[in-house]
């Protein structure tokens, strides 16, 4: 299945997996390791080429991160990116400094070597996103220097021979206009890649290894009804037919009235034939998270009873030895698993795993791709559009919707606020322009006037964003008028609500849930 590969060596920067999705969208594989990852390790995966990732510190920091000065003797294809681009230059002799003006955002850059593999198709002044403030203020011997800004002498340098090469600039981001043609030619005129990774072939191939590991095993699937999970129990049941049972657990945290069409469509009467569960454990929840309200401990209240919920019912159907997760690739970087990024948020069904577990094996069959790719191979397996293209809605739910502590009577207040914001944008025909929109529940309180007397309530916040990848996103821009109804509306018949608030954030800085 991944016949070739690019590794990303991740030295904390915030883009790391931009630059995989990147490389993946040139249909070649792209995983994440973190520099502290065993030289060796590197060079037994036999990548067909290496980029080096930018990062917050200083190549000539005590301590900072740094790696092997062997991993440029390899004969593989080396491309750093900002830090990256500074550490090659450091290690192999030349010198890095402190820049006297440091650049950030879009930046005019001047091609001094258009003919440059790497910068084929790319004009001889472009743009592309800075972010430093130190810079090569000398490259190392047998490197050219191709590239230049008005504040940077050595925007790109290469070592042609050794197929070494150092742009400072982010080509990952969008906002680098010839960005993609930068990575491209890295990917295939500089490491010879081909691009065999396609989605038909990761479903068949990874129907066929499901089939083999499970054998006539029995396997649990963790079913919440989104699209990972969906698409991952439909390709189980694909592979291994009634060996499959889905338990469905609704813990209250849902959407309005989304258990229900959950087991519309899974259940005994939907479109699929599933052995299919429904656990009621709202109660079960809101006991357990009772009185917190610290972000992580209750994402790792939420997984671990997930788990058990699981145990129980593997426990009911007799011997299970496998369960099934819809975790994606994101999930594992962000929880600190897949490159040296710090841990953002722990994914229930990641970081988020209590220690012990009553099952044999955990199978995670989409652990390695990003979100549009999960549609992508959910569309190969014949799921209809309406469900692939579901909003995302994260395992824990509304827990990591709702500010503060999680009860019955905050579910309900945020459920109603979210019902109305769907409606409306669905009546406005908006609905397909955004990435994904929510209302969430701060827990802020504020003074009101509602029927000449004085309240003090709630003030919902609601999000909407543009991304297609879900690791970067900008703030959606809906019509004033569909804010104004759904406000109104929200305020009029939402118990206990004051105010809304709409959220302009972009990520980064922010994340997309709240939580």
């Amino acid at each position: 299945m991944k016949k070739e590969r690019i590794i990303v060596i991740d030295f904390g920067g915030q883009y790391n997996q931009l630059i995989a999705r990147r490389v993946r969208e040139a249909n070649v594989y792209c995983e994440i390791y973190s520099y502290k990852t065993d030289f060796e390790k590197i060079k037994a995966l036999n990548p067909k080429g290496i980029i080096l990732t930018g990062g917050p510190n200083s190549v000539y920091e005590v301590g900072g991160p740094t790696y092997t000065k062997e991993l440029f003797e390899l004969g593989i294809p080396v491309l750093g990116i900002c830090y990256g681009a500074q550490l090659m230059s450091y290690l192999l002799g030349g010198k890095v400094e402190t820049a006297k003006a440091a650049e950030y955002g879009k930046t005019d850059i001047i091609i001094d070597c258009p003919s440059s593999k790497i910068f084929k198709n790319v004009p001889t002044n472009t743009v592309g996103w800075m972010s430093h403030f130190d810079y090569i203020s000398a490259p190392a011997d047998g490197f050219t220097i191709t590239a230049h800004t008005d504040n940077c002498p050595v925007a790109a340098a290469e070592d042609e021979e050794k197929k070494l090469y150092a742009v400072q600039w982010h080509p990952e981001v969008l906002h680098s206009i010839h960005g993609k043609e930068v990575l491209q030619n890295f990917v295939y005129d500089i490491c010879g890649c081909v691009g065999d990774w396609k989605m038909d072939s990761f479903v068949t191939e990874s129907i066929a290894q499901i089939k083999e590991k499970v054998g006539d095993g029995k396997v649990l699937c963790a079913l919440s009804g989104g699209v990972d999970s969906s698409v991952a129990a439909v390709m189980l049941s694909k592979a291994i037919g009634n060996q499959l049972t889905c338990v469905f657990v609704d813990h209250g945290l849902l959407r309005k009235n989304e258990g229900d069409e959950v087991e519309e469509v899974f259940g005994p009467e939907g479109h699929y034939d599933l052995n299919f569960i429904r656990v009621n454990a709202q109660e079960r929840f809101y006991g357990k998270l009772a009185g917190v309200t610290e972000p992580e401990q209750k994402r790792k209240i939420i997984g671990e009873e997930f788990i058990r919920v699981f145990e129980e019912e593997a426990k009911k159907i007799g011997t299970v030895d496998f369960l099934v997760q819809g975790t994606i690739y994101p999930d594992v970087v962000e929880s600190g698993l897949g490159g040296e990024s710090e841990v953002i948020k722990s994914h229930h069904n990641v970081g988020g795993l209590p220690d012990y577990v009553d099952f044999k094996e955990i199978i995670e069959p989409l652990r390695d791709l990003f979100k549009d790719e999960v549609r992508k191979a959910g569309l190969e397996l014949g799921i209809p559009e309406n469900l692939v293209y579901r909003q995302p809605f994260p395992g824990p739910g509304l827990g990591i919707r709702i500010i503060g502590e999680v009860n019955a009577d905050r579910v309900k207040i945020v459920q109603d606020a979210d019902a109305i914001y769907r409606e409306e944008v669905a009546k406005a025909g908006v609905a397909d322009e955004l990435g994904q929109y929510f209302a969430a529940l701060t827990n802020m309180q504020s003074v009101g006037v509602m029927g000449d007397e004085r309240t003090y309530d709630y003030a919902v916040a609601l999000r909407a964003v543009n991304t297609v990848d879900f690791m970067t996103a900008e703030a959606s821009e809906i019509p004033w008028d569909v804010l104004h109804k759904v406000t109104s509306r929200i305020i009029n018949e939402v118990d206990h609500v004051n105010r809304v608030l709409y959220d302009l954030t972009s990520k980064p800085p922010g994340t997309i849930e709240f939580e």
